[in-house]
């Protein structure tokens, strides 16, 4: 089931690569600006994930112009792998939490892949990108069924600034 905007998100209290974990983020606390962003991303066997993570990586300063106070990148994958995922990558300025559980998963509205390849591991999220408002309620977000489509970091961050600065509400709690 799908979360709702304006409904509290579930806890994420995870491992981050080289210690510490999201607890330590503050993530929809409005720490550091009003927004916080959570980006479920599948994991080392996924080309559309570096990409999107070195992008916001190199983009931290851009997000935090905008109200993104926190950010986070999360997934399924074990803490060698995530370790991994850090170095080859290149990742220095966005965190990356790892050991999401199925169960998480499910209940942040993630859909599920098995394995079809090797590299992959036997059970992975799809992407997500979920935007939390300072008090800790979804505020927008965006789930895919396969690695592709996912909305482009120039219209989140359009989006959130919009959003900030004309004090607009979450929406498609209907």
């Amino acid at each position: 089931m799908a979360l709702l905007p304006t409904q509290t998100t579930p806890d994420l209290a995870l491992a981050l690569v080289g210690g510490g974990s999201t607890d330590d983020l503050k993530l929809g606390t409005g720490t550091g600006g009003r927004f916080s962003l959570v980006v479920f991303y599948r994991g080392l066997h996924c080309p559309i994930c570096r990409r999107q993570l070195a992008e916001i990586d190199r983009r931290i300063a851009d997000l935090e112009t905008a109200g993104i106070g926190q950010s986070v990148a999360v997934s399924m994958e074990t803490e060698e792998r995530s370790t991994r995922i850090v170095n080859e990558w290149h990742l220095g300025n966005l965190p990356v939490a790892y050991g999401l559980s199925e169960e998480a998963a499910r209940t942040w509205g993630l859909n599920l892949s098995h394995a079809i390849k090797d590299g992959e591991p036997d059970l992975f999220n799809e992407p997500g990108i979920f935007i939390l408002d300072e008090d800790g309620t979804l505020f927008w977000s965006s789930t895919a069924t396969m690695p592709f489509g996912r909305p482009s970091l120039d219209d989140v961050i359009a989006g959130v600034r919009y959003a900030q600065d004309h004090d607009y509400p979450a929406r498609g709690a209907a």
